[in-house]
């Protein structure tokens, strides 16, 4: 075969690649969607967004803080939920209380001397306050070291906010306010949603606190 007959080969198969790619992307796109519009015409989960938000914007009235917590992707989202609240959002303006659980060497000291169970119950036993608001983030509902993070949280007198999938697991009916995204199968588009939700809660915080209109 010479460079020529090579160059429609490799030309023809790029496209065939490219097709399916496209295929695959323009399906996760469609089926995200779809989700996304199931979630939010079931007019009970933008109640439960709100309630959330009134939770975290009392708390933070009353000098109270937010912890966060979550494994993996989870604790990415708990991060990035600390940080819009300490630094900024869409807008410049105060900072405000919230930390995620994230500390390698708080993670690692508790995870050796008690267990991987106890890596966020431990901090919560450390800094949660009667009035703070726990933010807990499991895909499953049913991850260990949330539920044991969640009943230290009671025990301090927090409330809860959990985000959380499929049937919503142990977490649903433990938690103050519990915003299930009801997808069984990957964690995903579930973590998708729970960004989203992350964001609006953030907007609704700045708006009510602090009189920041979105635009």
């Amino acid at each position: 075969m010479n460079n020529k007959g090579i160059f429609y080969r490799i030309s023809a198969d790029w496209r065939f690649l490219l097709s399916m790619d496209m295929d695959l992307i323009r399906n996760s796109f469609e089926q995200a969607n779809r989700l996304l519009t199931e979630f939010m015409a079931e007019a009970g989960n933008i109640e439960k967004v709100s309630a959330a938000a009134e939770l975290m914007v009392e708390a933070l009235k009353r000098k109270g803080k937010i912890i966060s917590c979550g494994n993996g992707g989870s604790l990415c989202d708990a991060m990035h939920f600390a940080e819009e609240l300490t630094g900024r959002f869409r807008h410049d303006r105060q900072a405000l209380p919230a930390v995620a659980i994230a500390d390698p060497a708080h993670i690692t000291c508790v995870g050796n001397d008690y267990g991987f169970d106890y890596i966020f119950s431990k901090y919560v036993e450390a800094h949660g306050q009667e009035g703070d608001v726990l933010l807990a983030i499991s895909t499953s509902g049913n991850s260990v070291n949330i539920l044991k993070a969640m009943e230290e949280a009671r025990r301090q007198g927090m409330k809860i906010v959990g985000l959380t999938g499929k049937d919503g697991g142990k977490m649903r009916d433990r938690c103050d306010v519990c915003i299930v995204v009801p997808w069984r199968e990957y964690s995903d588009r579930i973590q998708e949603i729970h960004i989203k939700i992350i964001h609006i809660l953030i907007e609704c915080i700045e708006k009510q606190l602090l009189s920041i209109e979105t635009k």
